[in-house]
């Protein structure tokens, strides 16, 4: 059928076929479509199908929209949708007969029974404009959704109409037609008050976890109306990856990435404000964290008496289903933050492994434990300060190193805080990452020791942490610091105190904390691991499409969105090593 001739059958369904006055109007030749429903596959209020006609490319995430409703008495509506699985179905009743009527498997010969067939398109829906979810009727024409179309079928129209400094870019959302529209994440879900948190997935080197936290965050901090009341400390895991994020690239964005850059209202810059918070190293005055080195940076350390009340996460790594480690950790605790007289002569790692080693020949210390428990508390205490540990245990820091604690109860509004944790021990990084979040929470709780810094504490502080699933795995048992990840993901919104998180597996995560995200992202995954019941606000189609993601490709599953979109980002614009 003719474009001319398709435009003469739908005049008489003008007005049906027209969405909102601020949309063009749909015509044949710019439908992609028409809507589809049969005996055995109806439409309903949740989803469509429709055919598409030769030569017309759709892809899974596409967006479309299609008019619903228009009855004198009711509001003109169009329903959008998202494209999740399309389908090629012919007349064949099996493919026995398409084999037969290949002569009979002949692969070279013209077919004897010419099929008919078309590609089936298959689409959860998004919204409607007018709040009308009444299943859309057959036979109407489907159109790529414009923009405008797009924001409305996302729920993000009004955010940016009304509350455009709410509005955070976290995307680019580009359609198989070449349009492409920002996607926006609701800032009160982001940073509360409404929720917060914010989880990303994926398969490393594939997913570009870090890459795209990195940019989420720039964007939050160019589109806040006050960045000076937002902090954000950044735990960087790999390498020398994020020690160079206040300098310039080594080469400038391509032309490519500006693009991408000033679709999304943004500007390609480092960041400002930074300090670097490296760990100690064996050698004296240097830091143990991968070359290239911060020229100007701070060295932590760890020393008994500032880390005493802090005994509870070195042994988050230890199993103790007895709950035997965690009473002889309890009382040292007590004894040395309560000056204690026993503890009185107790002032380093050395002094406390040799009380121990004297209170495991007495008997049962306190009545309650027993020489061999003190004997492998003493162990595992001895493995983790001194014979493996990197550097950061001291005995007694010097001027130049300082707690960490100290540095970030301190902490400023518009400054960027990165502690180096990549060349450290598993129970040193759990150490870190439980002081951080202890520390931070202790500040906004207003429960921290006085500050010395002159000034408010940041009404928002943004923790990004790689390899989650190490401080707060999935299972039932929950150690100290997997305890305090989830006080933050449960309770830190109302505080102020927002978690960016990131792991390979989401199902190696507890379910408390990757719930209490209101926002997931999710780059190229596996088959095995997205089947897995953490992935349930996936459908089983977009599941599958999800492993089959592109580098730069991630999906946003955000607390204003019905459905999960498909966008790209520009890479972050700081240094790094491969640049």
């Amino acid at each position: 059928m003719s474009v001319e001739t398709e435009n003469a059958v739908d005049s008489k369904h003008e007005d049906t076929e027209q969405p909102p006055a601020a949309s063009p109007p749909v015509t044949a030749s710019t439908a992609v479509g028409r809507t589809s429903a049969t005996e055995r596959d109806p439409i309903s209020s949740e989803k469509f199908t429709f055919w598409l006609p030769p030569n017309v490319i759709v892809n899974p995430f596409d967006i479309v929209s299609v008019g619903q409703v228009n009855q004198p008495d009711m509001p003109r509506s169009t329903t959008y949708g998202l494209v999740t699985l399309l389908e090629h179905r012919t007349d064949a009743p099996n493919h026995l007969a398409n084999f037969i009527s290949n002569n009979f498997g002949e692969l070279v010969e013209v077919p004897n029974t010419p099929r008919q067939g078309t590609t089936v398109a298959f689409a959860n829906v998004l919204s409607n404009n007018a709040d009308i979810y009444m299943p859309v009727p057959s036979d109407r024409l489907v159109v790529f959704a414009d923009p405008a179309g797009i924001q409305q079928a996302l729920g993000t129209d009004t955010l940016i109409q009304d509350r455009p400094h709410d509005a955070i870019p976290a995307g680019l959302i580009k359609m198989s037609n070449g349009a492409a529209t920002v996607a926006y994440l609701d800032r009160r879900y982001v940073l509360g008050p409404e929720s917060a948190h914010v989880n990303i997935s994926g398969i490393s080197g594939l997913a570009t976890k870090t890459s795209y936290a990195m940019f989420l965050i720039q964007s939050i901090l160019q589109k806040a109306s006050d960045p000076g009341k937002i902090a954000v400390i950044i735990l960087n895991v790999k390498q020398a990856d994020l020690l160079q994020i206040d300098q310039d690239p080594a080469h400038p964005p391509t032309s490519e990435q500006m693009r991408l850059w000033e679709a999304l209202g943004l500007e390609p810059r480092h960041f400002t404000n930074v300090r670097y918070l490296l760990p100690r190293g064996f050698t004296s005055g240097q830091p143990n964290s991968y070359p290239p080195v911060p020229a100007i940076h701070t060295t932590y350390a760890y020393d008994l008496e500032g880390t005493a009340d802090k005994l509870d996460m070195l042994f988050s790594n230890v199993a103790d289903p007895a709950g035997t480690m965690e009473g002889i950790y309890g009382e040292i605790m007590t004894g040395i933050t309560g000056r204690g007289a026993e503890f009185k002569n107790i002032q380093s790692w050395a002094s406390l492994l040799d009380f121990l080693r004297e209170k495991g020949t007495q008997g049962k210390w306190r009545g309650m434990f027993a020489g061999s428990s003190l004997g492998a508390f003493r162990r595992h205490l001895r493995r983790i300060v001194q014979t493996r540990q990197t550097g950061v245990f001291v005995d007694s820091r010097s001027t130049n190193e300082k707690l960490l604690t100290r540095e970030l109860v301190n902490i400023k509004g518009g400054w960027t805080y990165v502690v180096d944790i990549a060349k450290l021990g598993d129970e040193e990084q759990s150490l870190v990452f439980g002081d951080i979040l202890r520390t931070i929470y202790a500040v906004k709780a207003e429960e921290a020791e006085a500050r010395e810094e002159k000034g408010p504490v940041p009404e928002k502080i943004i923790i990004f942490v790689d390899e989650l699933n190490k401080y707060a795995p999935s299972g039932a048992r929950t150690s100290p610091i997997a305890q305090q990840v989830l006080d933050v993901a449960e309770r830190g919104r109302s505080l102020g105190v927002i978690l960016i998180s990131a792991q390979q597996f989401m199902s190696a995560v507890h379910e408390r904390v990757t719930g209490n995200s209101a926002t997931k992202i999710v780059g190229r995954t596996g088959s095995a691991e997205v089947l897995q019941p953490d992935y349930r606000f996936l459908e089983q189609d977009i599941r599958m499409a999800v492993t089959r993601l592109i580098k730069g490709e991630l999906l946003i599953n955000h607390a204003v969105y019905r459905q999960p979109v498909k966008v790209i980002f520009p890479l972050p614009a700081y240094r790094q090593e491969q640049n």
